[in-house]
Formats: C-alpha cells, sequence, structure tokens
C-alpha cells in the first residue's frame, strides 16, 4: 500500500472536474471558500469549460486529473463537484501517472468510481468526502474534512457517541477494508473495467432522490450479482429520498433492512456521509475495525506517510 502525505495548511490544493460543469461565479465563490480555509488553490486547465451536461470534453478532464497528479507543487486534488461523467474519462487516464504519484484524491457521488478504482488499481487510500462546492459551513463536515487530511497520519476514530438515529443489526464486531459510496454508480460500474470489488470488504453506500423501488432495484441487482454475500459488513449513510408520494411506496430505510438484514453482516445505519450534512469524510482502502457495545469505527494503521 502507497501512502500520501497528509495535507497541510498553506499546501496547493488542486481543483478538476471530473464529471458535470458549474457557471464561474459560483466556482470563484467557492474557491474563496477553500482559500479562506487556509489553502492555496491551482485550477485545473479545464474547469471551467462545459460540453453540454459534462465539465469539458472527456479527454480533457481526463488530462486536468493526470496534469493534477503530475504537478509536484500540488499536495491534494479535491473535485469541484459530481454530476454525471467521471466513468467516460476513466478509459482515457494513463493510471502509471496516477500511481506514481500518490497524493490525496477526494470527492464523493459521480467521482465514486474513480475514489474505488484509483484504490484498487494504483494502490493508495483516497478520500470520500466534501467537495469544492460543499457547504464548510457546516462544522462537523468541515472539522473531519481538516482533521482527516491535516492530522490524519495515525489512525483515525469516528465518534459515534454524538450521532441521533444509529441503529446496528447482526452485530458482531470486524475489521476489513472500506470501500464504496454513491450507490447507483456502484451499480453503474458492474461489468465494466471499472466494478468496483466488493469482495471481503466493508461496503458503505448512500444515494440522494431515488426513490424507494429504484434502491431496492439496485440493491436487489448486488444481491443477484453476488455482490452483498462477498462483502463483511455495511455502513449505511444519508439516503436522502425524492418526493416520492407513491401511495404504494415503502421508506428507503425498510428497503435497505429488508434486504441486507437477512444476510446476517454486521451493520450499521444512520452514519452522516453522501448527500447531506454532515458529511465526513472517510478514507476508501483503509482497514478498519468495528466494535459494539459500544459502538465504536476507527482505522487501523496509518492512512499517510
Amino acid at each position: 500500500m502507497l501512502l500520501p502525505k497528509k495535507l497541510k495548511y498553506g499546501d496547493t490544493i488542486g481543483v478538476i472536474a471530473p464529471a458535470s460543469p458549474s457557471k464561474n461565479d459560483i466556482i470563484t465563490s467557492n474557491i474563496n471558500n477553500i482559500k479562506n480555509l487556509g489553502f492555496n488553490i491551482v485550477e485545473g486547465k479545464y474547469l471551467r469549460k462545459n460540453y453540454g451536461y459534462l465539465a469539458g470534453e472527456d479527454y480533457q478532464r481526463a488530462q486536468d486529473l493526470m496534469c493534477m497528479f503530475e504537478n509536484k507543487d500540488v499536495s491534494a486534488i479535491v473535485c469541484y463537484r459530481g454530476g454525471y461523467g467521471s466513468i467516460r474519462t476513466m478509459s482515457l487516464i494513463d493510471w502509471n501517472i496516477v500511481r506514481n504519484n500518490p497524493k490525496i484524491f477526494c470527492g464523493y457521488s459521480d467521482i465514486t468510481l474513480l475514489l474505488n478504482y484509483i484504490y484498487k488499481k494504483c494502490g493508495f487510500i483516497t478520500f470520500h468526502g466534501p467537495m469544492i462546492s460543499s457547504n464548510f459551513n457546516d462544522e462537523k463536515t468541515k472539522d473531519c474534512f481538516l482533521k482527516t487530511l491535516c492530522e490524519g497520519n495515525t489512525s483515525l476514530s469516528f465518534d459515534t457517541s454524538n450521532l441521533k438515529n444509529i441503529e446496528t443489526y447482526n452485530e458482531k464486531n470486524i475489521s476489513g477494508i472500506i470501500c464504496g459510496g454513491n450507490l447507483s454508480m456502484i451499480c453503474s460500474s458492474i461489468g465494466t473495467p471499472f466494478e468496483v470489488d466488493l469482495k471481503n470488504k466493508i461496503l458503505f453506500i448512500e444515494d440522494v432522490d431515488e426513490k424507494s423501488y429504484a434502491v431496492d432495484r439496485m440493491l436487489t441487482q448486488l444481491l443477484l450479482s453476488g455482490k452483498l454475500n462477498k462483502c463483511k459488513g455495511f455502513i449505511i449513510g444519508h439516503f436522502t429520498p425524492s418526493k416520492d408520494t407513491n401511495e404504494f411506496s415503502l421508506p428507503i430505510l425498510t428497503v435497505i433492512k429488508n434486504i441486507l438484514i437477512p444476510l446476517n453482516k454486521p451493520i450499521i445505519i444512520g452514519i452522516p456521509f453522501g448527500h447531506d450534512y454532515p458529511n465526513i469524510t472517510l478514507p476508501i482502502g483503509s482497514e478498519i475495525n468495528i466494535s459494539f457495545s459500544p459502538l465504536s469505527i476507527k482505522t487501523i494503521g496509518s492512512i499517510f506517510i
């Protein structure tokens, strides 16, 4: 396992948009928010481009990613936003460039496949966490982001004592590598060269604006394809629902429980990550230990040099 260097105040963060575009004035405002946290910023050449619903053409977004990994002045890469389009860049990326320049890479949502594939292909931890467009006025989101990336050279402990609405099932202490992210993106990778490897992993999932039947369909796809049975356990984050007015609908958490609990693997529901706040930062590819009574989630070993 390669270890990147942790981030320091005053370091340079590279900002790229591997997926969807945003308006220039909003990009500028959000970048200023990150500067105010104490970091310098270098923008990707094509950050402010757009090609319809994409932030530039595929080769442009792939080039921005490779250039940021090659840039020795950049200590961390934080994606601007998600949306759609990261998967279109992945066959255009020279993964040797990424592997030879391990550094912090952070994002979520559509960035899910990049996060998991970099860990799988290049062998270093990536970070499922807030992006440049995220709300850093949320104190828990900001504090976890900074603590993880700036102080996380030793084991991280995620405080669950003050979290509300935590539910646990099939309680059994486990250790394993964590992976995952956006449920829709994980399912979309099946059958591609960039499929998320769930074997012997602790899978964390989240999603936004999906109806209950859609979450059911995606989890059933993972179940019937044998993916869920290969997992060691599950951590469930924000499932921010759509306004589903169907009188025959089920609550999303009911759907999740109906599918996951019978697998008889440890489950934690209510850890705050994904498309809502707080959105805590999780190190993909790190080994973690989950203990119950009391509930504890800790990384095992260093995640930085």
